[in-house]
């Protein structure tokens, strides 16, 4: 096992690296039973902070401006409150990313585990203090670090986070998410160079 601060990397690593992040905590909502007459970002919030612990599949296509055809992975996600993430990739290849607190863990076969202290990384705690603000339905920490633009009504929906300063801007232009009441069904993200993801999620029933 390894531990350490991570060596500086490209945007574009960076983004794989912390990109998930989001699309992890959005994928496993769950819809609750009975919808508002009144509806919008307050109500959004609340009802994704309903989950205690889910799990999902994903298909992400990733499209990068050198490659012709998008670079396409699969697997699973899970998440086990208050603070565990988990996305497990079966398809091409097998990989782990567990996160647990600020402690980022990446495990593969063949290799040594890697275990990374995020707390001293500005980018990365951006992107996991948006998960945690939007797991606890807390708009006002969602704000510090982005603005929202929610668009739709609550059976097909899009909400928009640009973020607000220079440094995540360097990154990435704005995460994009779309569902229906609080299941998340997209996540994707526009890359500053121009390259770009989308993750398509699928909700697993509760067992």
């Amino acid at each position: 096992m390894t531990s350490g601060k991570p060596e500086a990397r490209h945007p574009r690593e960076r983004l794989t690296s912390w990109g998930w992040l989001a699309g992890v905590v959005c994928a496993l909502c769950i819809a609750l039973p009975g919808q508002a007459l009144a509806w919008g970002l307050p109500e959004l919030m609340q009802a994704l902070s309903q989950t205690r612990s889910a799990k999902a599949t994903f298909v992400e296509k990733k499209y990068i401006g050198f490659i012709d055809q998008p670079v396409e992975s699969s697997g699973e996600l899970s998440f086990t409150a208050p603070d565990r993430l988990e996305k497990r990739t079966l398809k091409p290849q097998p990989e782990l990313v567990r996160l647990t607190g600020t402690r980022l863990i990446v495990e593969q076969p063949g290799r040594r585990q890697m275990v990374l202290e995020l707390g001293g990384r500005p980018d990365a705690m951006a992107f996991i203090e948006s998960i945690r603000g939007t797991l606890a339905g807390d708009r006002e920490a969602l704000e510090r670090y982005y603005s929202l633009d929610l668009q739709g009504r609550p059976e097909a929906w899009k909400l928009t986070l640009s973020p607000r300063f220079d440094d995540m801007r360097k990154v990435v232009t704005r995460i994009r998410m779309e569902g229906s009441q609080s299941v998340v069904t997209l996540v994707a993200f526009d890359q500053a160079d121009g390259d770009r993801s989308e993750m398509r999620i699928t909700r697993l029933p509760s067992p």
